[in-house]
């Protein structure tokens, strides 16, 4: 891949009312088994160049660090309010849906997990600590702040019921040059993480998010 295909892409494609996401589109082959624990993961891609656009970021915290996360969180759910969300399930899944990361204060992860696991882990946004998604319980609002805005850049890959994954790598406003490196840096990444390797991949596409595709592999 190189840059021409980005130009190509995002040139010939139809402009749209809204800043349209640039998607890296990967096909597994069919002999990859999805029934295998091995072959199924949900992780996190820091995008180098950033994502090009905003993306909303919910928090769980008790009461001591409620005030500070409200001040730079896009919502914030307070520990004793965790069973009266999920008590309503139409809520429960409402809210899941309408942020792309949770992140959580340590001493609320029972009870996350007790109430709303299976509405965060249906959506693959069960709170990780292996990106940092675990507050610690004595946070001030600079490291918050620092969270937030790390992780602002990460995209979600989720390997799961689908042999078909789509990765967003940027917004067509970007400079095509952006585009190109998180490209190369997510598909780097997944070719070294999907069991197979290369070996286990059919096709890759880039695509906007109401455009015809390019496949680039």
């Amino acid at each position: 891949m190189d840059v021409k295909n980005i130009q190509s892409l995002i040139e010939k494609s139809k402009k749209r009312r809204f800043k349209q996401t640039v998607e890296l589109i990967i096909n597994l082959k069919k002999e990859y088994d999805l029934n295998k624990s091995e072959n199924r993961f949900t992780e996190y891609v820091e995008l180098p160049k950033g994502r090009g656009k905003k993306v909303k970021i919910a928090a769980v915290v008790g009461p001591e660090l409620e005030k500070s996360a409200k001040e730079i969180f896009d919502f914030v759910l307070v520990k004793d309010k965790i069973k009266e969300i999920a008590e309503n399930k139409r809520e429960a899944k409402k809210l899941v849906r309408r942020y792309y990361i949770f992140v959580a204060q340590a001493s609320t992860m029972a009870d996350l997990g007790r109430y709303l696991g299976k509405y965060l882990s249906t959506k693959n946004r069960m709170p990780n600590p292996k990106y940092g998604m675990i507050i610690p319980d004595n946070a001030n609002q600079d490291f918050l702040r620092s969270i937030y805005n790390r992780l602002q850049n990460m995209v979600r890959v989720v390997v799961k019921n689908h042999k078909t994954i789509g990765i967003p790598i940027g917004t067509e406003d970007m400079k095509y040059e952006d585009i190109l490196e998180n490209a190369n840096h997510v598909l780097e990444y997944f070719i070294n993480r999907v069991p197979g390797n290369k070996n286990s991949i059919k096709s890759v596409y880039i695509k906007l998010t109401m455009s015809d595709s390019i496949r680039i592999m």
